[in-house]
């Protein structure tokens, strides 16, 4: 019998991101998490809006995403902003702190889901957009919806 592929729905994502930057790729990271973390990101308790990511001394960090404290946590809660490290290759690291060297150019957390029972998080490598490539992106996605319309009753 052949195993069938675990797809879990994305517990969070970063709607906003390809509104205010164009995502030139995309890598898949392990985030490493402590015990009351990972219960809330398996409640879908985390939000992704003002998160980062960093390379600093040949390590990637998630900054700025909040995990919201576990309820039945007591004591052994967490701090929700605190910074988590990102689980890559060090050749994933290196490419990362290459493209970020660039001017312009950032990592952003797209989306975080669970594969094969860990917490993974869809980086983005990330160039910022002007206000003029925003109204022309809002512009375009309301063409295409128009033709789809006009499709759709033919």
């Amino acid at each position: 019998m052949a195993k069938q592929k675990q797809h879990s729905r994305p517990l969070a994502q970063n709607r906003k991101a390809s509104h205010d930057y164009y995502i030139l790729d995309t890598v898949e990271a392990g985030v490493s998490l402590t015990g009351t973390e990972i219960k809330s990101v398996r409640a879908a308790r985390i939000n992704l809006k003002d998160g980062f990511a960093q390379i600093r001394n040949g390590e990637a960090w998630l900054q700025n995403v909040h995990i919201s404290p576990y309820d039945q946590g007591n004591q052994f809660n967490h701090d929700p902003l605190r910074n988590r490290k990102l689980l890559l290759h060090k050749k994933e690291i290196m490419r990362l702190e290459q493209e970020t060297s660039k001017k312009g150019v950032t990592l952003v957390p797209l989306k975080v889901y669970i594969k094969h029972g860990f917490a993974k998080v869809l980086i983005g490598i990330a160039q910022g957009k002007h206000d003029y490539d925003k109204r022309e992106s809002i512009k375009r996605r309301d063409q295409e919806r128009e033709i789809q319309r006009t499709l759709k009753n033919y």
